[in-house]
């Protein structure tokens, strides 16, 4: 559902209103908006990726240990 020519300007008003009170606000919500329509999706998943790539060792113990605290769970039970 799209909105009306005058709904989009209240929005524009309030946006001109947010960047003049709170600019420091109005750019963490424009940088959350710029993500959330992809466009800085790629440099997050890379950088998402070469972290999980840093740390495969860490993450792979980590799944050892919570399976041998399951099974101790369920032999203890």
């Amino acid at each position: 559902m799209s909105l009306s020519g005058r709904e989009r300007r209240i929005l524009g008003e309030i946006e001109q209103a947010l960047e003049l009170e709170d600019p420091d606000l109005a750019r963490r919500v424009a940088a959350i908006n710029k993500i959330e329509t992809g466009s800085d999706a790629g440099y997050y998943r890379e950088r998402m990726q070469s972290w999980a790539t840093a740390h495969i060792w860490l993450i792979a113990l980590l799944g050892v240990v919570v399976v041998l605290l399951l099974l101790l769970a369920v032999i203890t039970a």
